[in-house]
């Protein structure tokens, strides 16, 4: 399947974030428009489904079929939301504030996962406290980073080091 990345992009930030849900839609509104799927249903059903949960639906089934069923990880989705999150701090349109807010909501999701402590704290400290701005930032670049090149969840947790996570706090001097 052509551009099967591209859905795949914006399930994950759909995941995370219902106004991506048009995203969705218009990717299968393109396919259909340049019959190269030939005649999958379940594309078809996208471009009608009007109810973020039939966009859920009909998105993790399509790359269910054509990735399998990792693709779909919880733990990948909020990974990747993670690296457009990143980019979005960089280009100034998203902030220590709102981003604290996402990462707690996505911490909390995710049943606090051990790669997102320090992320989260950091964020969370820098919010109040500026002396916290520098290793909120370099655990954001690192965890970024390492999801950008991540296909799965185990390629993450191969890369992942709680140790240099742990290094990316404040220190007093």
């Amino acid at each position: 399947m052509e551009a099967i990345a591209q859905l795949q992009h914006a399930y994950y930030l759909l995941k995370h974030d219902d106004s991506q849900r048009q995203n969705c839609i218009d990717w299968a509104i393109d396919r259909l428009q340049q019959d190269q799927e030939g005649d999958d249903f379940d594309i078809v059903r996208l471009v009608s489904a009007n109810r973020r949960e039939d966009v859920l639906f009909s998105v993790e089934k399509i790359i269910k079929t054509y990735l399998g069923v990792s693709a779909l990880d919880d733990q990948l989705a909020a990974g990747k939301y993670i690296v457009s999150l990143h980019l979005a701090y960089k280009l100034n349109s998203e902030t220590i504030d709102s981003l604290d807010k996402k990462f707690t909501t996505l911490y909390r999701r995710l049943d606090y996962p051990d790669w997102l402590v320090m992320l989260s704290r950091n964020c969370e400290y820098a919010t109040d406290i500026a002396d916290f701005l520098q290793p909120f930032e370099d655990e954001f670049d690192y965890v970024a980073g390492l999801w950008a090149t991540a296909n799965n969840l185990s390629d993450f947790e191969a890369t992942y080091s709680r140790q240099i996570s742990n290094q990316h706090d404040f220190k007093m001097t």
